[in-house]
């Protein structure tokens, strides 16, 4: 009979019972507990039978449970977000200002629609709360654009290694639904391991050793690549090779590499909160600069994005500081150029100038990317660089090409 008057509800009848409860248990959670389904989800049914006991109903444990699922999409806001961060084959969720869901898989180089129809702007509001939360901060038409961090949840797959969260404001990311445009980038949930590269048919196990012993002799290495080519996955497999008692110190922007050395000091660059006259930005140039009076043994920089953060780097590299860092660029050329553009334009420091200290500071550029034939995540190649400039140019020899199955000796310099 309970059953049957539970079937009757209408289905305001049942959001209200959902809200009711939603609205018990939504005030007393933290962010960790908002997203922890394994311990939500038991609270958000207990709460379903107190606000039906107070009715003067019941319903069975399964529509409890039902019930329950719409509470805890209520209560964090995520909704459809849910299901797909329990998954730990994906790299990239991105929601469109169309209410679009797209998916790239780990390993993927192209995005995969997921939803159909789109998701309405009321639920994508309530997402861009959610996701936001933990950094106590809003969007809005006068601050349209908030780069935020998740941390990890271990309950959830998807972030156990913590996230990226870019949101945009419909104000200036139009569409005809006017809806925020959401990426959020997940990061590895364990240390990449270099068996992992060679299982991945990253490169053939020499190259992946000959790499590895390259950084074991301090080898200053630079990994290029393109968007989600993986660099920062290789680079995270070749911070094996640094020796257990080396004291490291990363600079990122934000946290994402794992390092397992037992001494490892991250410093994290971030944003002033908005109006304050109080709180300045502290950027990778910032990061690199303190990380110079922190006696480390090794400096990793998780993505040089500004030419100030690249001078900063070239300098403490040339100054007997082994480091790893990557940059986004699709050639070791094209990585000369741009890297000195923006030392140009950031830090002032002439075209010229900033290919010296390209050649100075940097012994190896390994590019990581997709090839064309296979679509597949592949070791592009790898340049030894020259010390000295030819012709107002940095030179390059390489020592490695896609399919090759050895690699040239690295001769240090």
């Amino acid at each position: 009979m309970a059953w049957d008057f539970f079937q009757t509800l209408s289905q305001e009848e049942q959001s209200a019972v959902v809200d009711e409860a939603a609205d018990e248990i939504a005030s007393a959670l933290t962010f960790r507990q908002m997203v922890d389904v394994d311990q939500l989800t038991p609270r958000a049914a207990s709460a379903i039978s107190h606000v039906l006991s107070r009715k003067r109903t019941d319903a069975p444990r399964d529509a409890v449970l039902s019930m329950a699922e719409q509470v805890v999409g209520r209560v964090n806001g995520l909704g459809v977000l849910l299901p797909l961060l329990r998954r730990n084959d994906l790299s990239e969720i991105v929601i469109t200002p169309e209410g679009q869901i797209h998916l790239l898989k780990k390993g993927a180089h192209d995005f995969v629609l997921l939803n159909d129809p789109p998701l309405d702007a009321a639920t994508c509001a309530r997402m861009v709360e959610a996701l936001l939360r933990p950094t106590g901060r809003g969007i809005s038409e006068a601050v349209p654009a908030i780069s935020a961090k998740l941390p990890r949840v271990e309950s959830l797959p998807g972030l156990k290694g913590g996230a990226r969260v870019q949101v945009l404001h419909p104000a200036i990311c139009p569409s005809r639904m006017g809806e925020y445009s959401i990426n959020i980038r997940l990061f590895e949930p364990a240390p990449v391991s270099p068996e992992k590269l060679v299982a991945w048919g990253l490169a053939p196990q020499e190259v992946i050793t000959s790499l590895l012993a390259c950084v074991a002799r301090q080898a200053r290495m630079l990994v290029i690549g393109g968007t989600a080519s993986g660099k920062t996955t290789f680079l995270s497999a070749m911070c094996n090779a640094i020796p257990k008692s080396a004291r490291v110190v990363k600079i990122e922007d934000p946290e994402e590499i794992w390092v397992d050395h037992p001494h490892v000091i991250t410093i994290e660059a971030r944003k002033a909160p908005i109006g304050s006259t109080s709180v300045v930005d502290y950027t990778l140039r910032h990061g690199v600069d303190d990380a110079m009076r922190m006696s480390p043994r090794w400096l990793i920089v998780g993505e040089v994005r500004t030419g100030d953060a690249a001078a900063a780097l070239f300098r403490a590299q040339m100054s007997d500081h082994p480091g790893l860092s990557t940059f986004h660029a699709d050639s070791p050329g094209a990585a000369v150029k741009r890297m000195s553009l923006i030392m140009l334009l950031d830090a002032q420091i002439p075209m010229l100038g900033g290919k010296e200290l390209f050649a100075q500071a940097i012994d190896l550029v390994v590019q990581v990317g997709f090839t064309p034939s296979e679509n597949k995540r592949r070791l592009i190649g790898v340049w030894q660089v020259a010390p000295e400039l030819k012709a107002g140019d940095v030179v390059f020899e390489q020592l490695y090409a896609c399919g090759e199955e050895k690699i040239q000796p690295f001769t240090r310099r």
